[in-house]
């Protein structure tokens, strides 16, 4: 019997949880931890949120299942909501981002191949490799329209360029404004499809319920994952146009994306979401998560940048912190360092003013005594 059978592909932390209750975590051993990261942005609403329970048990009572060439209630009103919400034409569910975005590339690729171009390529934004042919993807940098421009004129095999709004496991990253205005304009110039990676940063933890809409940029493709199940899984690639006419028949399916459970979950979250006016608070949750971040650390030699867009804040330091995870475990948090140095985090939407006051300033005492800091006064 293998003493440690699951597979570490994760980095995982010597801790075992049990429950949880809003943002806070509870080990086996009783003690508590705050958790900055609502999971890994997948409970938005917190850990155990009443709503959801109650719309998972109802739901279980009544159909789990539902076999891919039938219908069920949840399922439509679920991309019913989500199109609406984002100006979409329809929905495509399964249970992860990654599935999310595999639904994405093959739209794309059908596309291109619709449109005659015998090896679709699609152009990707930023350092990730995404799908196993290195071939069918161009890489690009993130933030430079000029590379795009510069590829848009040399190469004739393009179908589509794939961006997140938010690069989150590369460090934060948030788009320019101008810059994915400028890309949505090359791709209508180019006959591209515009997919937007909103696995992360969809669902209302940016203060707006889809990123994208901050900068009035309307995708062909957009796909949601964390969050859309507050820890249930559940995700959507959404589409409209030519995007939404790629699939017919049984060209896509997901055996058992999209389930009752699922929907249900995913239909709780948006209830709260509207009828608790949580998109307007993670706006709010974040100037007073921020105010306190930038008075005691902005200007510390340590620190590079501190940047957010809603509840979506990264910390980047000037070195890498890679203790820094476990050091918190000390002090009763849970933390998330990504791209080597940027403390990132992706909070409960549904935390007090004080769970937010209590969050911003036990995170700052933590990066001090990481960093030997002893200065006690803020700097601005």
């Amino acid at each position: 019997m293998a003493e440690h059978p699951l597979f570490n592909s994760s980095g995982r932390l010597s801790l075992s949880v049990e429950r949880g209750d809003g943002i806070w975590l509870y080990d086996t051993q009783g003690n508590r931890y705050l958790d900055t990261s609502a999971g890994s942005g997948e409970c938005g609403l917190g850990h155990a949120h009443a709503g959801v329970q109650e719309a998972l048990a109802h739901q279980a009572g009544e159909l789990t299942y539902c076999a891919s060439p039938l219908q069920c209630a949840s399922q439509r009103a679920l991309a019913t909501k989500l199109s609406d919400l984002a100006g979409m034409e329809g929905a495509l569910f399964a249970h992860s981002g990654a599935e999310a975005n595999d639904s994405a590339i093959r739209i794309a690729r059908q596309f291109g191949l619709q449109k005659g171009i015998t090896n679709p390529a699609i152009l990707v934004a930023g350092n990730e490799q995404r799908g196993s042919s290195p071939d069918a993807f161009a890489s690009v940098p993130f933030n430079d329209i000029e590379a795009i421009r510069e590829l848009a004129a040399t190469r004739q095999d393009v179908a589509a360029i794939m961006l997140e709004t938010i690069q989150g496991d590369a460090g934060t990253v948030i788009a320019e404004p101008a810059y994915l205005k400028a890309v949505q304009d090359i791709c209508r110039d180019q006959g591209w499809l515009l997919i937007l990676d909103e696995t992360q940063s969809g669902i209302g933890r940016t203060g707006s319920f889809f990123a994208c809409q901050q900068y009035s940029v309307l995708p062909d493709v957009l796909t949601l994952a964390r969050g859309l199940g507050n820890g249930f899984p559940i995700s959507a690639c959404l589409t409209r146009g030519e995007a939404a006419e790629v699939f017919f028949g049984s060209a896509h399916a997901s055996t058992v994306g999209g389930n009752p459970l699922g929907c249900a979950a995913a239909l709780a979250v948006i209830s709260a979401l509207e009828n608790d006016h949580l998109v307007a608070r993670a706006r709010a949750l974040s100037k007073r998560v921020m105010e306190p971040m930038r008075d005691y650390l902005e200007g510390a030699y340590y620190v590079r940048e501190i940047r957010s867009l809603g509840l979506i804040i990264g910390i980047e330091l000037q070195e890498p912190c890679p203790e820094l995870a476990l050091l918190a475990k000390t002090q009763g948090m849970l933390i998330s360092v990504t791209a080597e140095r940027v403390i990132r985090l992706l909070p409960a939407l549904t935390m007090t003013d004080s769970e937010a006051d209590d969050m911003a300033m036990r995170l700052i005492r933590l990066i001090k005594l990481y960093m030997a800091d002893e200065r006690k006064r803020p700097r601005r």
